[in-house]
């Protein structure tokens, strides 16, 4: 009996590791009309590897998150926003309004869908940096598409972070921007219209992202960051590995500057989303997404998507890390790779 358990005493430790290897290999799923926005792959994630960064002399800035709550609450007083309605046409409205004293351009382009052609327009707020380069961020404004006879709002799904966009515009206006440019992109079109696929999602962004390839804007940005469902109460980012490496790395950095990182990078997956276009076109992402939006996902796509689900902390959160990755890049971007084809 003695020599059976110390057998099983040497055995044991070796079970565990074999079980720990099982379980770091994740799962796979296909998208679906319910979750149409990933392509999910998801498995424990181990700390990213540490790397020396310059750092800023510029100040820190913070965003003032109860604003961002107001700005949700006002995005979903519209009501549902999806493309062709009244509501979309409102929230264009309503961003004209909140920027009507920045260097704001719309790209307006007609998009070719499964409901027939749709006019469609991104709105790019500009504010001017001292140093040759951009850096964007980025916030989809529509709601989802085949929701549109429900009262669906998309308070964490689209309001939320536009309305953090928003307050971190409130940061920048009237400041003279020691680093880069700061672009806010607000795209249109990231739902899809019938089901997600490659040509019927995600059009605002490939429509932005072919137009700054063509005029050679792409070549300028030195990191896109895009936000995406972060005013969860519960949040938990995910680390996205079709973004680049590196900049998701410096998100992380900021994060742990700020004492965050515990809201960072517990699991990795793989999200299909605005950020995508800009990827192939070797413009260097961040897609910074909660893709776990109550238990199994249960919030996403449904009318319970509504602003008790969010936390002023948890935009804080976000808004913060964002801004500290933007004064970290400002910092070390000419000493990181410039493209996201350097990523790996």
């Amino acid at each position: 009996m003695v020599s059976f358990v110390n057998q099983m005493c040497l055995l044991l430790p070796l079970f565990l590791v074999f079980m720990n290897l099982g379980c770091s290999r994740g799962k796979s799923s296909q998208p679906s009309a319910e979750s149409p926005t990933t392509q999910q792959k998801t498995q424990a994630s181990g700390a990213t590897q540490p790397r020396s960064y310059v750092e800023p002399a510029e100040p820190a800035l913070h965003v003032d998150a109860a604003r961002a709550m107001q700005y949700t609450r006002e995005i979903v007083a519209i009501g549902p926003r999806w493309d062709g309605s009244k509501g979309q046409e409102k929230v264009g409205a309503y961003l004209h309004g909140k920027l009507k004293n920045d260097q704001v351009e719309e790209d307006a382009f007609v998009a070719d869908t499964p409901a027939g052609k749709i006019p469609m327009r991104n709105i790019i707020a500009k504010f001017p940096g001292a140093k040759d380069g951009i850096i964007v961020l980025g916030s989809h404004i529509d709601t989802n598409y085949p929701l549109r006879k429900t009262s669906y709002v998309g308070a964490n799904d689209g309001a939320c972070t536009t309305a953090l966009l928003l307050a971190i515009a409130d940061e920048l206006r009237g400041k003279k921007l020691p680093g880069y440019s700061i672009w806010l992109a607000f795209f249109d079109g990231e739902e899809a219209i019938e089901e997600w696929s490659d040509s019927d999602s995600l059009y605002g962004s490939r429509h932005l992202a072919a137009k700054w390839q063509q005029d050679g804007t792409n070549r300028k940005i030195k990191g896109f960051l895009l936000a995406d469902m972060i005013g969860d109460a519960d949040l938990d980012i995910v680390r996205d590995e079709r973004s680049t490496a590196w900049l998701e790395d410096l998100v992380y950095e900021a994060a742990r500057r700020l004492g965050y990182q515990s809201y960072f990078f517990a699991e990795r997956t793989e999200m299909n989303d605005d950020h995508k276009p800009f990827a192939e076109q070797g413009v260097p992402v961040a897609d910074i997404i909660d893709y776990t939006y109550g238990y199994n996902n249960v919030y996403h796509h449904t009318t319970d998507d509504t602003v008790d689900k969010l936390s002023v902390k948890s935009l804080k959160v976000s808004g913060d890390v964002i801004l500290e990755t933007i004064r970290l890049l400002d910092a070390n971007a000419e000493s990181l790779p410039a493209s996201a084809k350097a990523n790996r």
